[in-house]
């Protein structure tokens, strides 16, 4: 299975997808709206692009994204019932994983009605469906590199609330933010996927 690329976007076709050029040889990705602008690019231009290799029985589908959070935030959504990679694709382009994780925190169906094809009904059961899940993945990206290029910090992977710092941090927020809100969580021995939505909702409002 591929899982990233590193290459020239020659071509935007048609569908929302982008031409990667690697070594003389194109490959055809589907990327959410807007993900061109957000890929990280090389001295030579190149651009890294995290894929998911969508296998089905009449087709192979590469999926691209700019960062591993967003490949693994993809996967969480294809997991829900009744979310295909259409679909999944299209929360992408709507919602920066922050923003579809201030969502969920919030309960409230009505920002995802933005979605293309999502109405009411479906918004309520992708949120019954998601919570729970954006905290877990945001954390085991944290736990496998440094946060926005910080370096981390030492005895990280011991301490939840060192943890929960890179695992925001590297969801977007600024770092004052962060020590701010998780300096306000108790008992930080609980669940890390518990302190991180905590964090969350104290960071939203």
């Amino acid at each position: 299975m591929i899982g990233l690329l590193i290459g020239e976007i020659v071509a935007s076709l048609p569908g929302g997808v982008v031409l990667v050029l690697v070594a003389g040889v194109g490959y055809e990705v589907h990327v959410p709206l807007g993900a061109e602008g957000r890929f990280a690019t090389d001295d030579l231009g190149r651009v890294t692009v995290h894929v998911h290799t969508h296998a089905r029985e009449d087709a192979l589908q590469l999926f691209g994204f700019a960062s591993a959070l967003e490949k693994d935030t993809f996967r969480t959504l294809l997991q829900l019932p009744g979310v295909g990679p259409k679909l999944a694709l299209a929360v992408l382009g709507t919602f920066s994983v922050v923003e579809l994780a201030h969502a969920v925190e919030r309960a409230d169906p009505k920002p995802l009605t933005r979605i293309p094809g999502v109405g009411k009904r479906t918004a309520e059961r992708m949120l019954v469906d998601l919570k729970g899940k954006l905290g877990s993945v945001a954390l085991e990206a944290a736990a496998q590199s440094p946060a926005n290029g910080r370096p981390a910090a030492p005895g990280a992977a011991k301490g939840h609330a060192a943890l929960v710092t890179d695992a925001l941090v590297r969801m977007g927020f600024k770092p004052g933010e962060v020590d701010r809100a998780v300096a306000t969580l108790p008992e930080l021995d609980r669940p890390l996927g518990d302190l991180v939505r905590e964090a969350l909702g104290l960071l939203a409002r």
